[in-house]
């Protein structure tokens, strides 16, 4: 399957910033996808901005409901309706910073399966739980809680972004990164069939130029769901010109 690249922009930008960060992303880079998932404001003129090219838009959040009294929230449908084709769900800065747990997320996925959209779920470990041999029983946890049926055949995505990694220029060591891969790898297969085999699974967490060869390399990785690195266009390109050719 053809690797994906994914840029988390959290929220960073004035909607200039964002679109000039956007063009200089045009031409993508040969052999991989790329995605950006700009804050909501800005997803459409991002999106304008990259029409006919290579790289696709997405978005950081939903709501789980088509529309109703929920002040601030966007729904799945509108995010499409703004040119999003992919939608980061579940990320541990909602779960640790808004409270979502699993069902939350698992309402939201469905939401966006039912927009059209691609879901990314993402799960992971504290530093607590990994200290405490506890990784892989998380990481199966949130994605039994938090995956629908339907998800595998839809394109749906995990992204594995061990919570301590994430902004702080740590990661794990490649052989735990590949062992939590092959847990998700397994947990999938058994749970949807054969079919699952070709489900991407991203790595997040610290990601940037340096690194990213040798976990891109790694088997079950099939791309990587970048923060910081993402937010520049020179490190965002040579994570992606990092795949393995």
């Amino acid at each position: 399957m053809r690797p994906l690249i994914a840029g988390n922009w959290k929220m960073h930008g004035t909607l200039r910033e964002a679109v000039k960060l956007a063009e200089a992303l045009r031409e993508g880079a040969e052999g991989v996808d790329l995605l950006v998932c700009p804050p909501f404001p800005h997803i459409h003129a991002v999106a304008v901005s990259l029409l006919g090219s290579r790289v696709a838009v997405g978005a950081q959040d939903c709501h789980a409901a088509q529309r109703g009294a929920h002040t601030g929230d966007v729904s799945a449908a509108m995010l499409r309706d703004a040119g999003a084709t992919h939608v980061i769900l579940g990320h541990s800065e909602r779960r640790m910073d808004h409270g979502e747990n699993d069902a939350a997320v698992l309402a939201k996925t469905e939401a966006a399966l039912g927009a059209g959209l691609v879901p990314i779920v993402c799960v992971g470990e504290t530093e607590a739980e990994r200290l405490a041999g506890l990784a892989d029983s998380v990481v199966e946890k949130q994605l039994a809680g938090s995956v629908p049926y339907g998800f595998v055949t839809a394109g749906g995505i995990i992204a594995y972004e061990p919570v301590w990694a994430i902004g702080t220029g740590r990661t794990p060591g490649e052989q735990e990164i590949a062992a939590i891969h092959a847990t998700l790898r397994r947990a999938l297969v058994e749970r949807f069939g054969p079919s699952a085999r070709s489900t991407r699974l991203l790595y997040g967490g610290s990601v940037k130029p340096g690194n990213a060869a040798a976990i891109l390399a790694l088997p079950d990785v099939d791309g990587a769901l970048v923060g910081g690195a993402s937010l520049v266009a020179a490190d965002f390109l040579a994570i992606a010109r990092a795949v393995p050719g």
